[in-house]
């Protein structure tokens, strides 16, 4: 927030310049925009009756205001970007389209880093990742959909993701909440060696495939549970089974480790509601030059890295080595455009060879009962991978779990062997998918 001084007859004044500096996560995210990606993910809630788009375009006329770090455009300066408010007409509420989480070029749609779109039952959010993760998204989605049960006569307290409308966002929904816990005294290493990628053959411009798997979740934490694992350390063993499996279909000479990037929301360990980004990765991986893996000896490996690397000690090291660089007296000097060369440069060329696919699990979402009623299932996407690759995203909801899968490329290998190591399991699944042709003919 800056002061800008102004001049009135003799008087002089001081109206306040509001702006928002990014986050730590969000400072890559516009460094590595190009005209055919962008950082976006979607969250969209399903509902039990068709939208009425005139008074879901009022329930985000109403909400948005309540999240100032949302409704915002970015700038570029000369040393950092940086989000100021944006009070445009806007973001408007659209009819659905079949791929999306399409590229989001600043200046478009009235600068806003938002798209909202209905279809049927469907009520959908895209949001550019500089504004905030999932958890913050959620709960600017949750709030307007609130909004617009409310304006069609129901009942529906705030609560949880559902916001209060009428106060004020606390002060800590809009700060960086890394930088308070960037205070740890050594810095673990990251993951450095190469590891398998998925080749395939690119889509057109445009284009994104999408592979839903709905499932009970009462199954899937029972299959957990024989394996002595959580929910999501069986499904990270199943995808790491599934690209083990992809790999090993290509008969390579020299099989290289396979390694899934998974977002750990940071507000399970620190006591912070900051809207904005505040995730740290972890890398769950294996190594076949080692030998052959088991299933069980892969969920094994992956629950004792789970429990050995997710807290608050080893997180609070790996925000302190995120935040290095940022505090580097050097680096807070060096322009703009210096800055985006050096990391653009440095994730297309090291950053994105470190994992093989990327999952990140929502966990499971509640909402107030007066709301859940009217909530059928709730669907995010990771959106566009920047290579060649696919993202998988889970979210639970009442008695649901439901996978998605995105990806750039026609081939749906991955996918195939992790819904066949579900049915497999014991798991039913229903496929849901926007591919023109048969994806999963065996499953």
């Amino acid at each position: 927030m800056k002061l800008k001084q102004t001049k009135k007859g003799r008087k002089t004044t001081y109206s306040k310049k509001i702006w928002y500096k990014l986050d730590l996560s969000a400072i890559v995210y516009p460094t590595l925009q190009r005209k055919d990606f962008s950082s976006v993910y979607r969250q969209s809630l399903i509902l039990k009756e068709p939208i009425r788009p005139e008074l879901m375009q009022q329930a985000v006329d109403i909400a948005l205001s309540r999240f100032p770090t949302y409704k915002t455009a970015i700038r570029r300066g000369f040393f950092w970007r940086y989000l100021e408010p944006n009070h445009r007409p806007g973001p408007f509420v659209k009819e659905d389209i079949s791929n999306p989480c399409m590229p989001m070029p600043f200046k478009a749609n009235n600068r806003y880093l938002l798209r909202f779109y209905y279809h049927n039952c469907r009520i959908s959010m895209e949001a550019h990742h500089c504004l905030g993760d999932g958890a913050g998204g959620m709960c600017v989605l949750a709030t307007i959909v609130a909004v617009y049960l409310r304006l069609l006569g129901h009942e529906i307290p705030s609560g949880g993701y559902v916001r209060d409308i009428n106060e004020l966002p606390d002060k800590g929904e809009l700060e960086d909440a890394y930088m308070k816990y960037a205070n740890a005294q050594v810095r673990p290493p990251r993951p450095m060696e190469k590891t398998y990628r998925i080749w395939g053959t690119k889509e057109p411009f445009y284009t994104l495939n999408i592979i839903d798997g709905i499932m009970p979740i009462k199954e899937v934490k029972e299959v957990a549970a024989k394996f002595n694992a959580t929910v999501t350390e069986y499904l990270n063993a199943v995808l790491l089974y599934a690209l083990l499996q992809k790999q090993n279909s290509e008969s390579p000479r020299r099989p290289k480790p396979v390694r899934i990037a998974m977002p750990v929301n940071l507000r399970r360990f620190f006591p912070y509601e900051t809207l904005r980004n505040f995730i740290s990765m972890v890398y769950p991986s294996i190594d076949p030059r080692l030998g052959d893996f088991t299933f069980e000896e892969i969920v094994s490996h992956v629950h004792h890295y789970m429990r050995y690397y997710i807290n608050e000690k080893f997180l609070r090291g790996d925000i302190t080595t995120n935040a290095a660089t940022q505090r580097h007296p050097l680096i807070r000097v060096v322009p703009l455009f210096i800055k985006d060369f050096v990391v653009r440069s440095f994730y297309t060329r090291v950053q994105d060879h470190y994992s093989s696919a990327g999952l990140s699990n929502m966990g499971t979402i509640k909402f107030p009962a007066e709301m859940e009623k009217h909530i059928e299932r709730i669907d995010i996407y990771m959106g566009q991978p920047f290579s060649s690759r696919t993202n998988c995203a889970i979210i639970s909801y009442g008695d649901t779990l439901t996978v998605n899968f995105t990806s750039s490329i026609k081939e749906a290998d991955v996918e195939r062997y992790f819904f066949q190591k579900l049915v497999k399991d014991g798991i039913s699944v229903l496929i849901e998918s926007n591919r023109k042709e048969s994806l999963c003919p065996t499953v």
